[in-house]
C-alpha cells in the first residue's frame, strides 16, 4: 500500500473541505458532508503517518508531494 498516495489525498481532500465548511456556514446550514470530507482526510493522514515506516515530518511533504505527483505524470 501506498503510504504516500494516502497522505497527499488525505491533505489535498483536507484543503477542499475549508470552502465547502465556510461556504455552509455562510448559508447557515449545517456543513454535514464537508465534515464528513473532514474526518475522512484526518484518518487519510493518521492512518498514512502511523503506518508508513519512519513516519512524516515536515520537511519531507514537498518531496512526497512531488513524488506522488510524478507517479502520475510518469
Amino acid at each position: 500500500m501506498d503510504y504516500d498516495l494516502i497522505l497527499v489525498l488525505g491533505i489535498i481532500i483536507g484543503v477542499l473541505t475549508v470552502p465547502a465548511m465556510l461556504s455552509a456556514f455562510l448559508d447557515g446550514s449545517a456543513p454535514r458532508v464537508a465534515t464528513i470530507a473532514a474526518v475522512v482526510s484526518g484518518g487519510m493522514i493518521v492512518f498514512a503517518a502511523y503506518n508508513a515506516p519512519g513516519g512524516y515530518t515536515f520537511a519531507e511533504l514537498p518531496d512526497v508531494f512531488t513524488k506522488v505527483v510524478a507517479g502520475f505524470v510518469r
